[in-house]
């Protein structure tokens, strides 16, 4: 029975179904993975191209991170509503749709628009771990899970590459995401074949006046966190933001209690359950997606600024490959781990072994071999900590709520990926070389600190989580 994946109870056409199944939601999440990263080493380059700063250009990768935290809730959403596949289809067109806008794009603002709408694709996420929960036997979801997410991470690397590839042979940003449209399509095309149509779901209304506060709120925040420097901390026009972030934000949960069908249904938010999971997953998201751009923008300073390797675009994706191949080694054993010792003791070893990378680089970062040593640690602990996540958030919940559930974990992951965007970005522009606007290694070891902080704090929040859950089973 271990490496083959059956239906329960089921005859070998079923399993053979559930293989195709997996291998289309495998494929549409690489494509996610890829766009979601793409961009990356090419940050620098778009700052000549369209003349912008760093805290700006930050916008080209936070876009897509604050599109998919409020899409992935919605989404997830009318997935349980309307039916799983229909909506990952949906997903998939938007990503289609926004690389096409990318491709197409002569200007900053509407680059700025098709990375958006890249972005919602992320809900796919959530989809595919509840269209596995629906329809895998219970023995197999985790290995499921733990799939998809090793090509999801395979997905992230293999972006970068195809970037890397590109760019050394044209200054062009646009080949970059006709490359994502023509995936998508793909993934689609095996979507229709393979997935299991999963019903018509529960039925509804979407809560879109949920969907309108929520993004208010998170563009308030960030607008303020990554303007800071420029319009002064303590500025009329940054204290509003901060304001209006509250303000919308108090109104945004006041909706969620009152409504009868919620965006967010707060209790998968916030409840005893839901709570560690989702506090892991923010502060993981913020660990993972933090570094990606701060690793690239490293990778590529000039050693004439006191750090750095002079990399070009291609060596962004280079030196990330044995983070990718760690990544999809402890993806495929993430299932195993997660059923010996439970997903929360897994994701505090996935959590903490990413810790031990990103503190490894904070300290030790003067050659190429130091960071791809950093990075194998760090993906090993991706691969465990990602699926392990996946399990988590839908571990407790009724199968009509496993969307949803997930796609909470989703958004609070996105969300602490905004953050630590603009964050970054914010220190990097303010902790400068004397005389220049290039950040000093201060900044970087400050940033990398940060990030190593947080992914302990992601790990003691799942230990914790995992003696409290051992104690209550122990006295039931």
């Amino acid at each position: 029975m271990t490496g083959t994946i059956v239906a329960e109870p089921g005859t070998a056409q079923q399993g053979r179904h559930l293989w195709l199944t997996l291998v289309a939601l495998s494929a549409a999440g690489m494509v996610v993975s890829v766009q979601q990263t793409v961009v990356i080493p090419l940050l620098p380059r778009l700052m000549a191209t369209f003349g912008v700063s760093v805290a700006e250009v930050t916008w080209v990768f936070t876009a897509s991170l604050l599109a998919a935290a409020v899409a992935t809730p919605l989404l997830s959403r009318l997935g349980d509503m309307y039916g799983k596949k229909r909506m990952i289809l949906f997903t998939v067109g938007l990503l289609v749709l926004g690389s096409l806008v990318c491709a197409l794009s002569g200007s900053f603002p509407v680059l700025i628009a098709g990375r958006a709408l890249q972005g919602a694709s992320a809900a796919l996420v959530p989809l595919a771990i509840g269209m596995i929960k629906d329809t895998f036997p219970s023995d197999r979801v985790m290995t499921a899970i733990g799939v998809v997410s090793a090509t999801m991470g395979v997905g992230g690397s293999l972006g970068m590459i195809v970037t890397g590839l590109i760019a050394d042979r044209t200054p062009s940003h646009h080949p970059v995401f006709w490359i994502t449209a023509g995936l998508g399509v793909i993934a689609i095309v095996l979507i229709v074949l393979s997935a299991p149509g999963g019903g018509t779901g529960a039925g509804g209304r979407p809560d879109l006046i949920g969907a309108a506060l929520l993004s208010a709120w998170l563009v308030c925040l960030l607008l303020a966190i990554s303007k800071g420097n420029d319009w002064g901390w303590g500025s009329g026009a940054v204290l509003r933001l901060f304001a209006g972030a509250g303000g919308f934000g108090a109104v945004w949960v006041f909706s969620q209690l009152r409504l009868r069908a919620p965006m967010v249904r707060l209790h998968l938010l916030v409840g005893r359950r839901s709570l560690p999971a989702n506090l892991a997953s923010l502060l993981l998201g913020f660990a993972m997606f933090g570094s990606f751009a701060l690793i690239s923008s490293f990778i590529q300073t000039p050693p004439s600024a006191g750090y750095g390797f002079g990399g070009s675009v291609l060596d962004v994706g280079l030196y990330a490959l044995p983070s990718t191949v760690t990544m999809l080694l402890s993806s495929f054993m993430a299932g195993r781990l997660s059923a010996w010792f439970g997903p929360a003791y897994s994701l505090a070893l996935g959590a903490g072994l990413c810790a031990i990378g990103f503190g490894w680089f904070t300290l030790f970062n003067d050659s190429v071999l130091q960071l791809v040593g950093a990075n194998a640690v760090q993906g090993l602990g991706f691969g465990i900590a990602y699926a392990a996540l996946g399990a988590l958030a839908v571990q407790h919940v009724p199968r009509d709520q496993s969307g949803i559930a997930s796609g909470i974990n989703s958004l609070v992951r996105s969300i602490g990926g905004s953050l630590s965007g603009a964050a970054t970005a914010a220190l990097l522009t303010s902790i400068t070389i004397a005389g220049t606007a290039i950040p000093s290694r201060d900044a970087y070891v400050i940033s990398f600190g940060i990030i190593t902080a947080s992914a302990l704090g992601s790990a003691a929040i799942a230990l914790v989580s995992g003696m409290m859950a051992r104690g209550v089973s122990e006295v039931g």
